[in-house]
């Protein structure tokens, strides 16, 4: 007897075999979830230099394009080179030379211009702290003296906040001082482990620069090889949006953090704001970070600026509302322009769930991996309802109450309740009532 296949067996075939596989999936992650983030953790570590070049050859991939499209290449198409594949990689190689030598020269002028101010700063505050704590304290004092209310105020306070300082430096503080030295020297070697994993990254990342394209073919060719035309086409129309989303929002935002890193270091410099170029770069580099960056950065800084001058810190305060109106309202728009496609309730929900989880890292890459995630979710959603024939556009839905087999929208009318009449008037139309009725039945 001949066995004649049907496009069924291998349809439950899969089903079955796919059920088996997640329930062998299930059972592990819940059993031995431990051993798989252990094990996990332990692939990522392997992993990360190989990681941290796949973050420089993205991030430098902008800045290489533009080099290969508007210098290099023109050169060689003047000098009438024959376009060879030597051509090209010497092309290539010239354009990662260029690129590489632009970055560390600006890096160089930008740290030599920079650090050795932070360091004056940072020295500056050491030497001077207990002259700040002097000058702040006979600042509090006076005017405690003249309010003899708020004094009483922040003397409860204080005798309060001593108490339990005092009770958790010697429950919490004292006896984990042995643990904290342990986790500094673990941190120094981590700290030396995360630079030999970046200097390992880097010479990846000029392999991956070298061989973008090769790499994103293979890539595409694989999925060709998986999927059938539409839908690979639809992966990589994906692919690209998601690159488009990132490269737009993470370069866009470091432009934008420069520019208010010089706006804020101009205007404090004018108006005379100590360690004025320490604070710009504390506002610039947590201008990064969406919506909540600059009050990040200028919380720490308007401290350090009260210790040295409370009425300057008052001005540093009112220089950042407006500065953070201006890259709101004007900069941050003309920037970045709508990159990301989100309102502002989706971004601030974005930074708070993806920095609870991830971190500082989480707040910078949380707005465009949520705006990837919620432009797929919405292409879903438009996809269900144009096979249903009901409209993708949210205005419709505003006011609608129900929707009929047809496809007609029926307005939402709210029942109007009626209004409770108190005992007394209903008394008295009782009584006019009757004396209405009694008038007809003289007549």
């Amino acid at each position: 007897m001949k066995f004649r296949f049907d496009k069924k067996y291998l349809y439950w075939g899969l089903v079955g075999a796919f059920s088996i596989i997640a329930g062998i999936l299930f059972y592990y992650i819940l059993f031995y979830s431990e051993s798989l983030s252990n094990a996990v953790s332990s692939f990522l570590k392997i992993s990360m230099p190989i990681i941290d070049g796949l973050i420089l050859a993205y991030l430098m991939t902008p800045v290489m394009n533009t080099i290969e499209r508007r210098l290099v290449r023109p050169l060689y198409e003047k000098s009438k080179v024959p376009a060879t594949k030597k051509s090209e990689k010497r092309i290539r190689a010239f354009s990662i030379l260029i690129t590489l030598v632009v970055i560390f020269v600006v890096a160089y002028e930008f740290f030599s211009m920079i650090i050795p101010e932070l360091i004056r700063s940072i020295q500056s505050i050491i030497f001077q702290f207990p002259m700040y704590v002097s000058n702040l304290t006979a600042w509090a004092t006076g005017l405690l003296e003249n309010n003899p209310e708020l004094e009483g105020i922040v003397n409860d306070l204080f005798n309060k906040s001593s108490t339990m300082l005092t009770d958790f430096l010697n429950t919490t503080v004292l006896p984990k001082v042995n643990a904290l030295l342990i986790s500094l020297s673990t941190g120094v070697i981590g700290f030396f482990k995360a630079m030999w994993n970046f200097v390992i990254g880097f010479i990846i990342s000029i392999y991956i620069l070298g061989s973008k394209e090769v790499f994103a073919g293979q890539a595409k060719k694989i999925v060709y090889a998986f999927f059938d035309a539409p839908s690979a086409n639809q992966i990589v129309s994906n692919v690209r949006f998601i690159h488009s989303t990132f490269s737009g929002f993470i370069s866009g935002k470091i432009v934008d953090s420069i520019i208010i890193g010089i706006i804020c270091f101009a205007c404090t410099s004018i108006i005379g704001t100590p360690y004025a170029i320490l604070v710009s770069v504390i506002i610039g580099v947590t201008n990064i970070i969406p919506f909540f960056g600059p009050w990040l950065g200028a919380i720490p800084s308007a401290l350090l600026i009260l210790m040295v001058n409370p009425l300057q810190c008052l001005y540093f305060v009112i220089l950042i509302l407006f500065i953070q109106q201006f890259d709101g309202n004007i900069l941050g728009p003309k920037i970045l322009g709508d990159s990301t496609g989100l309102s502002g309730f989706w971004v601030i929900f974005s930074i708070t769930i993806f920095g609870g989880l991830f971190g500082v890292l989480g707040m910078v890459v949380g707005v465009p991996i949520f705006a990837v995630l919620y432009a797929g979710f919405r292409a879903l959603v438009n996809r269900q309802l144009a096979k249903k024939k009901l409209p993708t556009d949210t205005q419709p839905y505003l006011m609608v109450g129900s929707i009929t087999e047809e496809n007609t929208f029926v307005e939402y009318m709210p029942v109007k309740k009626k209004k409770k009449v108190s005992n007394d008037k209903a008394k008295t139309l009782q009584q006019t009532l009757k004396e209405k009725m009694a008038g007809k039945k003289e007549e």
